[in-house]
Parts: C-alpha cells; sequence; structure tokens
C-alpha cells in the first residue's frame, strides 16, 4: 500500500489507510478500528500495512458468521487474520485483525470462498 493512503478523512472518520478487497471494494481502515486491533492485540502494533496487504492479497478467503469476510495470509511462522464487511459494491471496513498459529481453529466449520492457485 503506498504511503499516500495515510492520514486521509472519509465520512469525517480519521483513516490509516485502505485497500480493495478480491471484490473490488474498497476496504476502510480507519483510526477507531485500528485502535480496536491495537488494543486488543498489542503486538499488532506497526502492523497496519500487513492488515491491508492481506485483504488486498490474502491466500484464502473464509465466510463469516454475519456476511463479513476472513482473509488469511502467512505471515512469518504464523497466520494472519483480517475480518472485513463488505457494507455495499464501493465501501467496507476492518472488523478487527489478529495472529494465530492455530489455523485450523479458524478454519472449522466455515466455508473457503476463494482460495489463491
Amino acid at each position: 500500500m503506498s504511503k499516500d493512503l495515510y492520514n486521509s478523512k472519509t465520512n469525517n472518520k480519521e483513516m490509516i489507510g485502505y485497500s480493495i478487497s478480491r471484490n473490488k471494494v474498497k476496504i476502510r481502515l480507519t483510526e477507531e478500528r485500528w485502535f480496536h486491533i491495537v488494543e486488543s492485540h498489542d503486538y499488532m502494533s506497526g502492523l497496519s500495512e500487513v492488515v491491508l496487504e492481506t485483504i488486498n492479497n490474502p491466500e484464502e478467503i473464509l465466510e463469516g458468521i454475519k456476511d463479513e469476510f476472513i482473509a488469511v495470509q502467512k505471515f512469518k511462522s504464523k497466520y494472519i487474520i483480517v475480518i472485513y464487511k463488505e457494507v455495499s459494491k464501493e465501501d467496507g471496513f476492518v472488523i478487527t485483525a489478529f495472529i494465530t498459529s492455530k489455523i485450523n481453529k479458524v478454519k472449522n466449520n466455515r466455508k473457503s470462498i476463494w482460495k489463491k492457485q
């Protein structure tokens, strides 16, 4: 993601940046959501670009529980998980993100929507 995406405003919410999903939807990462992510998972600090890249270039996308998408990307020896929602054909937002080594627990009983070939 390019640096010019940072410090932009959309709908009066400070933006960290955005990414384009596999469905070609612009997914926003707001400061409010990023604060929630880092507050809950302090190890995510400094990884906002990795979160955005995971949406843009995932290894796999899983179906969420309430119409959200779960982007999965290998990250070092673990996996980064980004949960996001597409609210329209033009707009969406990041809900949360975290790193796990327990990928089977994340995939458990979830439908794979898309997988990188």
